[in-house]
């Protein structure tokens, strides 16, 4: 009962005409920026950042808009990777994976609907998760050391051969790509530049931005105009603009164990959407994918990592608020914010600032149904993007892109890596290779590492320490299950 007092008392802050204002303007915003490729929910918080401590916003205030941010990012990065099979965001990776196919299929509306829905499912059940058991799942979070995290990401590798059917081969190897790609750079423990080919350019690495424009949007762009090329017709049709009941009754309990597991994982530091929305992708791939059409345009394949990525969102909060831990990287801006206001993210905080937590747990189910409410009408809006003849929109996605690139460092060598990740991407497409485990093991590929090196700094270099704790061991049984268990299901029907 404490828990509802205080939500009750939260919601009499949240309902404040300003929070009110800010949770609308950022729920707004935070969709927007959400939509254009490669910025994400990190970049639309941090530059809102200086701008709400500027005007002098109560630090309730200041925290309802970043997460108003936060959320409406998650939100929006779904639209492009439906659209234009470019992900918003890293959290947004595997929605394309079933979206851009059924939006070829002229099924756009149906596709962003469902996903809209999905992700009011995901970030509800991560608020009242938040709000419920914050302080249980913080102690819980904390039996997660380095090697446990080492572990999660490999075990997130290998659920990725279970995403594609009949090509775990071709999707290890191009995880591993991304893998390799994360390794460019200045080692972190030694100092010593790796792959850099002495380019000063790359001492800093290959940033996360320049990747998914050139992988997705610049090989995109190029299939694109080889269709156009090649006289095949674009899909203009885009059918319905809302799911019915009976797709709504097929995703629900996907959404709704999707919601869960992604609200555990984000309860990780570190953890994140990309993970989370990788791991329930492939656990309803098992769980319901009997006719094998996941991948081809399923409406089960978008719900579910939609719900998985926003309730990981959510979930990210539970660290930032009762142990001053980041959940993500967004909320490592959030706790930059409270700094700014003097105030420490903890144990503490629950008692000393009620107004503060609880406002925002109140604010976050506000914001969720304004973004419910202003997503859905603007399905027809979104999907008559399909309606833009290529020769206006691949011009302009090219825009867009190449000013997303220059503004990350202001150097033409940003534009040339990008068309020449593009133009490699371009090729694997067309030797079936998929680009998103590709992303996925270059997002991965700095934790792992960091972890590994911690992980083995403790135990003096003795592998032994990811083998160590009951959470390791069973990742790893899990781990290979999932490499595994295609296999031989695949081999039991062919008996049968």
């Amino acid at each position: 009962m404490d828990s509802l007092d205080h939500l009750a008392q939260g919601f009499v802050v949240a309902a404040r005409p300003i929070n009110l204002l800010v949770a609308f303007l950022g729920s707004f915003i935070g969709t927007v920026v959400g939509l254009l490729p490669g910025l994400g929910p990190i970049n639309g918080v941090a530059i809102l950042l200086p701008i709400a401590f500027a005007m002098k916003l109560p630090p309730e205030t200041a925290l309802i808009l970043l997460a108003s941010v936060y959320i409406g990012c998650e939100y929006g990065g779904r639209i492009s990777s439906i659209l234009l099979n470019i992900p918003g965001d890293a959290g947004a990776l595997m929605t394309a994976l079933d979206g851009y196919p059924m939006a070829k299929k002229g099924l756009a509306g149906v596709a962003l609907s469902i996903s809209a829905w999905s992700s009011f499912v995901g970030s509800i059940v991560a608020t009242i998760g938040l709000a419920l058991f914050a302080p249980i799942l913080a102690r819980w979070a904390l039996a997660f050391g380095p090697a446990e995290y080492f572990v999660l990401m490999v075990f997130a590798i290998s659920c990725l051969a279970g995403m594609v059917g009949e090509r775990p081969i071709k999707t290890l190897l191009a995880a591993l790509i991304g893998l390799v790609l994360a390794t460019v750079g200045i080692d972190s423990g030694s100092g010593v530049y790796r792959f850099t080919f002495d380019d000063v350019h790359l001492s800093d690495g290959i940033q996360f931005i320049v990747v998914v424009i050139g992988l997705f949007s610049v090989s995109e762009m190029l299939v694109m105009l080889e269709q156009s090329h090649g006289g095949q017709v674009v899909i203009r049709n885009t059918g319905r603009a809302m799911f019915n009941l009976k797709e709504m009754a097929e995703t629900w309990w996907g959404t709704v164990r999707s919601s869960v597991i992604g609200f555990a994982i984000g309860v990780l530091p570190g953890a994140g959407a990309t993970i989370a929305s990788a791991i329930t992708y492939m656990v309803e791939k098992n769980l319901t994918d009997r006719e094998g059409t996941f991948g081809t345009g399923d409406v089960r394949g978008v719900a579910a990592p939609e719900a998985a990525n926003n309730a990981a969102a959510g979930g990210a909060f539970v660290p930032m608020l009762t142990l001053g831990v980041p959940g993500s990287g967004t909320t490592a801006v959030m706790v930059g914010a409270l700094t700014l206001y003097n105030i420490t993210p903890g144990p503490m905080l629950f008692e000393q600032q009620p107004d503060l937590v609880w406002g925002l747990i109140a604010s976050m189910f506000i914001g969720n149904v304004m973004l419910l409410v202003m997503n859905i009408p603007m399905v027809g809006l979104f999907a008559r993007l399909l309606y833009v003849p290529n020769w206006i929109l691949v011009p302009g996605i090219a825009a867009i892109s190449f000013v997303g690139v220059y503004a990350v460092h202001a150097t033409t060598f940003d534009l040339v890596l990008m068309v020449a990740l593009g133009i490699f991407g371009w090729g694997l497409r067309k030797l079936g290779f998929p680009m998103a485990p590709l992303l996925l093991g270059f997002v991965l590929g700095d934790m792992m590492e960091q972890n590994l090196r911690r992980a083995l700094s403790i135990s003096d270099g003795h592998v032994g320490i990811l083998f160590q704790s009951p959470v390791s061991v069973t990742l790893w049984v899990l781990a290979v299950l999932v490499l595994v268990a295609p296999a031989l299901v695949r081999r039991l029907r062919r008996k049968r």
